[in-house]
């Protein structure tokens, strides 16, 4: 077991629940357009969320942010380790950095020294990208061992000032890569893991990526929190987060939706029927498998499992629960009738 870190009032590691990040990416010193946003993700299920502090104005502007949302906040800081300072100092949550890129060990002190004294985690987040050129000359290019040693490097030099309040991060665009790196810290650390494939693109192949490399490792039993990185508006990352953490089997809030792909004995339109059934459930909390299928040979036979389902047919449908036919309705009704069904639930 990882040990476990308070990011504000949320636990990460220690056997808690794995949680939910996102990134704004409104600029931070309009904090009208960033607690909007927040606010926004708020309500699609984000835990946690990071803003980028790329200058003073940013840093200066995280008190103001704090007071007008409910989920911890953390700093992304590059280059710059005052910045760090400055958000610590307005009551950030937690700071991401890169010991690497923010000067001197005489900076990283300052740093672990303020967050120390404050009680503030500081994720230590190395990417592929930013890689030290060392490192890549010693592996001959980005590897896992490569991704590992510069992050346990990274963690002895703030275990040097006295500072343990670790997460750490080791992400690339490439999903073997990536999990192969994250299974080498979990053997070899104990610091609680935040897990992501960066760079993972637009929601099409992001999803995919995300679900194979955060899921798989998910599956291993490896991960305290995440991020799912989409080339999209940010709530649709926490949306795509709450989808991998309920098929890895994480989460039982909220609908499992099962649909059949449809062939030739379908006789309803079922696939704007699937969609509309997953747009109309997406802000529904209850624990529940809802099937959407094609027929009544697919219906509740292979969907038994199922709390309430439907199921086409020649002008009806089918109602059903756990396998057993509740009544039939005609076409035109059963989404409403489906609707009503899981509102008695």
């Amino acid at each position: 077991m990882t040990k476990k870190l308070m990011v504000g009032n949320v636990a990460v590691g220690g056997g808690a629940p794995v949680t939910i990040q996102s990134m704004c990416n409104t600029k931070t010193d309009d904090v009208a357009g960033t607690v909007a946003q927040i606010h926004a993700l708020e309500a699609a299920g984000c835990e946690i969320v990071r803003v980028a502090i790329p200058d003073q104005v940013a840093a200066e502007s995280v008190d103001k942010i704090k007071e007008q949302i409910h989920i911890p906040l953390i700093a992304d800081i590059h280059f710059n380790y005052r910045y760090a300072l400055a958000c610590a100092e307005r009551g950030i949550d937690a700071i991401r950095i890169n010991p690497g890129n923010i000067g001197g060990e005489e900076k990283v002190h300052a740093v672990a020294q303020e967050c120390r004294s404050r009680g503030i985690p500081i994720r230590i987040g190395v990417n592929g990208g930013s890689l030290e050129k060392e490192l890549r000359v010693k592996y001959g290019g980005v590897t896992p061992e490569a991704l590992v040693e510069s992050a346990m490097g990274h963690v002895q030099l703030l275990n040097r000032f006295d500072f343990d309040d670790i997460c750490i991060s080791a992400k690339c665009s490439d999903v073997a890569l990536t999990m192969a790196a994250y299974r080498l810290l979990h053997e070899q650390t104990d610091y609680p893991l935040h897990l992501g494939v960066t760079e993972a693109g637009t929601p099409s192949m992001g999803l995919v990526k995300s679900a194979m490399g955060i899921g798989g490792l998910l599956c291993l039993g490896i991960g305290d929190t995440i991020r799912v990185t989409l080339t999209a508006d940010p709530v649709e990352e926490v949306y795509a987060a709450k989808k991998i953490l309920r098929a890895a089997g994480l989460r039982k809030d909220g609908v499992n939706l099962i649909a059949c792909p449809t062939c030739g004995r379908t006789r309803i339109d079922l696939i704007p029927l699937a969609e509309e059934v997953e747009r109309r459930l997406q802000n529904c909390n209850k624990p529940i498998t809802v099937a959407v299928m094609g027929c009544a040979v697919n219906g509740p036979g292979e969907a038994s499992a199922a709390d309430i389902g439907i199921a086409g047919g020649n002008g009806e449908g089918l109602l059903f629960r756990k396998g057993e036919i509740l009544y039939k309705v005609p076409q035109e009704r059963l989404l409403d009738a489906l609707m009503e069904e899981i509102d008695k639930l």
